[in-house]
C-alpha cells in the first residue's frame, strides 16, 4: 500500500493537540506523528488547519434496520442495506461501526429472530468488502425464549460482536408506563392501540424465565470472548446484578444514580449522541450532557443516527467543557477499550491508520476524510469549509 502524507493538521492526540502538524500513513498504519517529511512517492494531503482524529467508534447504531426496511412492512434486500449503510457510515466519519440488530421474536419487522439473523451474516459477509470495519451488536429481548437458540448460533460462528440484553417491557427501563409504551409501538412501528397493548401483553407473559435465559446466554458469549452489555438499567440494583452476571458495559443508564453505580463497579457507559444534539432523551431519561457534566459518560453513541456522533464531539466541548482530547476519547479510544479493540481509537504510531478529518460548514462540523486502515474511504470538498474549529458555533 502506498504511503499517505497528511500535513497542516489539527491534530487530537491522546494527551494534547497539535496545531498545524503531519502525519504519515504507511502500509495502513499511522507510521509517524510529525515527521520529517514524506517519503518518496508519497500522496500528499493539506488538510489545510482541518481537526484530524481517530476514527469514530460506534457501539450502537440501529440505522441499519431503517435501510433494510425504510417503510413498515417495506424491506429491501439484506445485502444491499448493509452496502448502504457502510456508505452512509464512512461520510459520517465512524470507521468501526457496531450495528445493533434487535432479536424480539415475530414482533415487528427487522426486528424478529429470522430476519436479525439474515442480517447478521449479511453484515459479516460483507467484511473486507465495505468502506468500514462493520461489525455486528445482537440486542436480545430477554421477553424472548425463541432466540436463545438463534443467538447461540451467531456467537459460534463468529457473526457477533457485542451481545447486550433488554428488556422493552412496559413499567420499567425506557417505557416508564403503559403509555409511553403503547405511544413507542403505534409511532413507531405503525401498530394501531390494540395490536400495541397486545404487544405489552405478550411481553409480560414471556417474561417468565428471563433471568435463567439471561444467564445462559451472557454466559454462552463470555466464553467465546464476546462482550456483553447491559441496556436502559434503571436502578443502583440492576446494575449490581448486571455486574454480578459479568457485564462490562451499561448502555443508556437511565438516571445519573443509575450512570453513577455503573461507574463505581466498573463498566463503561453508553449515553446518545442525538440526546446530546436534541438537548435530552426523548424517552424522558437523563440528558446526555448531564452525564459528561457528572462524569459518569464514558462513550458515546449514534443510537439511531449516526451522523450525530461528530457533532456530540464538539457539543462536549462547547457545552460541558471537555478539553479536545478528552471529548474526543468519547468517540474513540473509550468505546475501543470498552470492546478490547487494542489496535485503534488513538493516534499513535504503529495502530490502524483509521482517521478522520473535520471541517466546519456553516458553523457545523462535517467530515471531509475518512480513512479505514490507511485506505481513503471518504473524501469531499465543501465551497465554505474552515480549518480552525469553533465549538461555540453549535453550542444550543
Amino acid at each position: 500500500m502506498s504511503a499517505t502524507y497528511l500535513t497542516h493538521a489539527r491534530i487530537i492526540l491522546p494527551d494534547r493537540v497539535i496545531e498545524r502538524g503531519a502525519l504519515l500513513i504507511e502500509d495502513g498504519r499511522i507510521a509517524a506523528i510529525e515527521p520529517d517529511g514524506a517519503p518518496p512517492g508519497a500522496r500528499n494531503v493539506d488538510l489545510d488547519g482541518q481537526t484530524l482524529m481517530p476514527g469514530l467508534i460506534d457501539l450502537h447504531c440501529d440505522a441499519i434496520e431503517k435501510e433494510a426496511e425504510p417503510r413498515s412492512r417495506v424491506q429491501f434486500p439484506m445485502d444491499f442495506a448493509v452496502a448502504q449503510v457502510d456508505r452512509r457510515n464512512a461520510a459520517a466519519g465512524i470507521t468501526t461501526p457496531y450495528h445493533a440488530l434487535s432479536f424480539a421474536n415475530n414482533e415487528w419487522g427487522v426486528r424478529n429472530n429470522l430476519a436479525a439473523a439474515q442480517l447478521a451474516r449479511a453484515i459479516r459477509a460483507f467484511r473486507g468488502q465495505g468502506l468500514v470495519d462493520n461489525r455486528v451488536h445482537c440486542r436480545y429481548e430477554i421477553t424472548d425464549p425463541q432466540a436463545m437458540e438463534v443467538l447461540a448460533a451467531l456467537i459460534d460462528e463468529g457473526s457477533v460482536d457485542l451481545l447486550s440484553v433488554m428488556d422493552h417491557s412496559p413499567g420499567q427501563g425506557q417505557f416508564k408506563t403503559m403509555e409511553a409504551y403503547l405511544q413507542y409501538m403505534m409511532g413507531n412501528h405503525g401498530m394501531d392501540r390494540v395490536q400495541a397493548e397486545a404487544a405489552a401483553e405478550a411481553k409480560r407473559r414471556a417474561a417468565t424465565g428471563a433471568g435463567a435465559r439471561v444467564e445462559q446466554l451472557v454466559a454462552h458469549a463470555q466464553r467465546a470472548g464476546v462482550p456483553t452489555a447491559s441496556h436502559d438499567d434503571d436502578s443502583v440494583h440492576r446494575i449490581a446484578t448486571m455486574r454480578n452476571l459479568g457485564m462490562t458495559i451499561s448502555e443508556f443508564p437511565i438516571t445519573l444514580d443509575t450512570a453513577k453505580a455503573a461507574v463505581s463497579c466498573g463498566l463503561a457507559t453508553i449515553m446518545g449522541a442525538p440526546n446530546m444534539l436534541r438537548g435530552g432523551s426523548q424517552s424522558g431519561s437523563m440528558r446526555a450532557i448531564d452525564a459528561i457534566r457528572a462524569g459518569v459518560a464514558t462513550c458515546l453513541c449514534s443510537d439511531y443516527q449516526p451522523s450525530t456522533l461528530i457533532g456530540a464531539v464538539y457539543l462536549a466541548v462547547a457545552q460541558a467543557g471537555l478539553p479536545w482530547p478528552q471529548a474526543v476519547a468519547l468517540v474513540t479510544s473509550n468505546p475501543a477499550q470498552a470492546c478490547g479493540l487494542n489496535d485503534r481509537g488513538r493516534i499513535a504510531q504503529g495502530l490502524r491508520a483509521d482517521l478522520i478529518a473535520v471541517t466546519q460548514v456553516a458553523g457545523m462540523p462535517l467530515v471531509s476524510h475518512t480513512w479505514s486502515e490507511g485506505r481513503l474511504a471518504f473524501a469531499t470538498q465543501y465551497p465554505g469549509g474552515s480549518g480552525t474549529p469553533r465549538a461555540q458555533a453549535i453550542a444550543a
